[in-house]
């Protein structure tokens, strides 16, 4: 039975079609020069040749829909009155076209609309109607020192686990940049570098998105691959920002960021681990922070449900003297909601934060994950913060170092090559210092179904 979508099949073919990858930009849908790959009923519409001469020239075609609902108490622990506890509906629509003009050249263009329904109080990151999220030109070239990269326009960028730098896929209105990109790729080493004004998101009217010169980020970036499992990495990173606001300090922000990371695995283990220094300036006070987190763990392989028992621990500088000239409070930069959990508790600045957890697979396309945070402030000079960098009012410099402590539940389905889904439910419970903050414990839950094509 063939169906409106490209949906997944079982027979032969569906092993050599290409398939959908979370950078839609980096598909290759090519093979379907050869028509007989050409085996659902919109396939055509993923391969539609521009010179029949060159089957590295088409134009393929694409869309994702992210449906959720989401319900959270007592955001921001209860502390902001214009962020209500609340019950409501989250939608995210994309619609990209990808022009391959030959095996070099590719123009990407991905429109989006983004929407938050019965939302009390909808942010920057909630909504989005109709506008434009990608639009690249990128350039490819294969020789025998490597292939070389590059880009120009407004594109996605990605590291590591994506603690620091991402493409904030947790929020409803994902990160983009108005970037120049350029790198060369060889079987062992990667080297890229990449100039860029991070997106402004507004929602005053369709095609109102900007990027502007009060926010770059900038830097150079090389990467290892050590073994086959085990790979490093470095950049360098400059962080500038107009007028910006910390508890102690405020100004035009300078930041210079220099990150090392080293993952891999080895016999069932897995770790990965990075490091982050900050120096530069806020208006008139230096920046003094780092941060550090790693994750690791063992998979039980041949056991049944094949169980990985995991360990995370996180830790970023905060201020510590209010009076000196010294800015100590760790700017995690574009972090991802994910890392900690969807509930937007905990933002990486002044933290300690330890995680076991525990994930199990009973059947092929089925993961469940159980996991308890447990938080503490590096300094208890200064404030708690959540997602992304919010310090909580009335917590800075008073209190213990307890924050509080979370339990996460989550499980994720993959029904087949376009549908996933996934639920998630994290209660918090807060220490003393919330508490006394006029905080309270907070539950929060997720339901997800994601389609692309």
């Amino acid at each position: 039975m063939e169906h409106g979508l490209a949906l997944a099949n079982d027979d032969a073919n569906a092993a050599e079609r290409p398939v959908m990858k979370p950078d839609r930009s980096k598909e290759d849908w090519s093979p379907f020069a050869d028509a007989e790959l050409r085996t659902q009923s919109l396939d055509r519409l993923k391969y539609i040749p521009l010179f029949p001469s060159n089957p590295d020239s088409y134009i393929s075609l694409g869309f994702n829909l992210r449906e959720i609902f989401e319900t959270s108490y007592a955001p921001a622990f209860g502390t902001v009155a214009t962020n209500p506890g609340d019950a409501y509906g989250l939608q995210r629509a994309q619609f990209h076209i990808d022009v391959h003009l030959n095996e070099n050249w590719q123009l990407f263009t991905q429109f989006e609309d983004v929407r938050a329904i019965d939302k009390t109080a909808v942010g920057p990151n909630d909504a989005n109607r109709f506008d434009l999220r990608l639009a690249f030109m990128g350039y490819t070239q294969e020789t025998d020192a490597g292939t070389f990269s590059a880009r120009i326009g407004r594109q996605d960028f990605a590291f590591d686990l994506e603690r620091f730098v991402s493409t904030r896929d947790g929020p409803n209105v994902r990160q983009s940049f108005d970037a120049v990109w350029a790198g060369r790729e060889t079987e062992t080493w990667r080297f890229y570098g990449l100039v860029s004004q991070p997106v402004q998101y507004r929602d005053d009217d369709p095609f109102d998105d900007q990027s502007s010169s009060d926010l770059r980020f900038s830097g150079a970036r090389v990467e290892r691959q050590l073994s086959p499992s085990t790979e490093a990495s470095a950049y360098y990173a400059l962080y500038q920002r107009k007028d910006a606001s910390f508890l102690t300090a405020s100004g035009d922000e300078e930041r210079h960021v220099l990150d090392f990371r080293l993952a891999g695995t080895y016999a069932g283990f897995d770790w990965d681990a990075e490091a982050m220094g900050q120096v530069g300036q806020v208006g008139s006070a230096d920046i003094q922070a780092w941060a550090f987190g790693a994750r690791t763990g063992y998979t039980f392989e041949g056991v049944t449900w094949s169980p990985r028992i995991g360990l995370q621990f996180d830790m970023a500088s905060g201020d510590r003297n209010a009076d000196d000239s010294t800015l100590g409070t760790f700017n995690p930069l574009f972090p991802n909601g994910f890392y900690f959990s969807l509930g937007g508790h905990t933002g990486y600045a002044n933290l300690i934060h330890l995680k076991p957890s525990i994930t199990v697979q009973p059947i092929e396309d089925l993961t469940l994950l159980a996991g308890v945070g447990l938080l503490w402030r590096q300094t208890t000079d200064d404030a708690v913060y959540t997602l992304p960098s919010i310090p909580v009012a009335g917590t800075a410099g008073v209190g213990d170092p307890w924050t509080g402590a979370y339990a996460q539940l989550r499980a994720d389905y993959r029904f087949n090559q376009n549908l996933t889904g996934s639920v998630e439910a994290v209660h918090y419970q807060v220490g003393s210092t919330l508490r006394n903050a006029g905080g309270r414990d907070s539950n929060y839950f997720r339901a997800e179904l994601k389609v692309a094509w």
